[in-house]
């Protein structure tokens, strides 16, 4: 980005500041972007800050009125840190982030930055959703005296990028990728046939999506059966493969199975189970990649999420690879959120959680830190008298 600044469209700009500019606008105008969040006030510091590296400070201006910025640091020789990032609410969701952050990410690039980092509230989607989309992956989750934070980072170079879907379990380690891993390669990458599977009648009435796809209740019997026939052709996952069988039966719990056609043939399917008394696990979820980014994972999730709030669930849960952004973006676009990180016999996993209710929500922004608590949610904490 040159001196001159950048135009945004809408009337928007964004130049380059003085870091004394940026840590002025700072102190005038962070009470009213980040008033609403619970922050822990620590008594004054003890001892100096560090001596920050190469620094990159960004205004955002309506006209000439500085409405909020960008700041980003040296973090070490290869990576750099988005460190802050804010916008007045009345210019909020009009899409500035999202166009900004493309020639942040090339400014950090031509100066020969590998890595690219940043960290935000779990809860907040505004945000996440825009990193995840550019190529940002979740890397972990942290408290701070912010809240609950979730570490994204971006590789600016390809094979580390590749290097993080092998640590996650998405895919496996070849050629280049796992020579730097030291791991041993993999074989080039088999294509699978894709068997011909024609769609069987169905346990109600299909859901059109659009495009010729429908979605239709099965049973799970019927969902397992091509599920074993047609999971080498979906997935390209590393998962542990246990030498025996498991030496307990499953527990018992209601299943709901869906599974997705195209002229008259299966391409995919949708499994859900109950995972307590208030809450649905959506288990998994597959398209044969041929009719993969068509948008077809995000007309899934509206009527399965309904069939399961109508079954009377409070919460819906998932797993996914936390380098999964096709799935993982849709997701937080339908108002699911990132709560958690774990590692399970398929990989590096990304917990989510959706409540269909205002309370929940609530509820997880408290925690998170990015609102304070009030209202219904206050009473539901023990906070507030009814």
């Amino acid at each position: 980005m040159d001196r001159a600044g950048l135009d945004l469209g809408g009337g928007y700009r964004a130049r380059p500041i003085a870091l004394d500019t940026y840590r002025a606008a700072c102190a005038r105008l962070e009470g009213q972007i980040f008033g609403g969040g619970s922050l822990y006030a620590f008594d004054p510091n003890a001892r100096p800050a560090p001596p920050l590296g190469e620094t990159f400070a960004w205004g955002l201006y309506a006209g000439e009125d500085l409405i909020g910025w960008s700041f980003a640091h040296q973090k070490d020789e290869r990576t750099v840190s988005m460190a802050d990032t804010g916008i007045l609410p009345e210019h909020q969701g009009r899409g500035l982030y999202t166009r900004l952050l493309p020639h942040l990410l090339d400014t950090f690039r031509n100066a020969g930055y590998t890595l690219v980092q940043s960290h935000h509230r779990a809860t907040n989607n505004a945000v996440i959703i825009p990193k995840l989309r550019a190529g940002f992956f979740i890397q972990g989750l942290n408290l701070y005296e912010g809240g609950l934070n979730v570490a994204l980072t971006l590789s600016l170079d390809d094979t580390y990028r590749e290097a993080m879907h092998v640590r996650s379990g998405f895919r496996a380690a070849r050629d280049e990728v796992a020579r730097r891993l030291g791991l041993p390669s993999a074989s080039s990458e088999k294509t699978v046939p894709s068997t011909a599977v024609r769609l069987p009648g169905g346990q109600g009435e299909d859901t059109d999506l659009g495009g010729g796809y429908v979605l239709r209740p099965v049973s799970y019997g019927v969902y397992y059966d091509i599920y074993t026939q047609l999971e080498n052709a979906v997935y390209g996952s590393v998962s542990l493969d246990w030498p025996t069988p498991a030496r307990l039966e499953p527990p018992e719990y209601p299943r709901y199975a869906w599974l997705l056609g195209h002229g008259g043939q299966v391409v995919g399917w949708q499994y859900s189970r109950q995972w307590n008394a208030r809450t649905a696990y959506m288990v998994n979820t597959g398209l044969l990649p041929a009719h993969r980014g068509q948008g077809l994972y995000t007309r899934v999730l509206p009527p399965v999420l309904a069939a399961l709030r109508a079954r009377g669930y409070d919460l819906v849960r998932s797993h996914h690879h936390v380098t999964n952004n096709a799935v993982l973006v849709p997701k937080l676009r339908a108002g699911f959120r990132v709560q958690g990180v774990q590692v399970d016999d398929h990989g590096v996993m990304a917990v989510l959680m959706l409540g269909f209710g205002g309370l929940y929500r609530d509820y997880m922004d408290v925690r998170s830190g990015l609102k304070r608590p009030a209202g219904e949610v206050a009473q539901a904490l023990g906070l507030e008298g009814p």
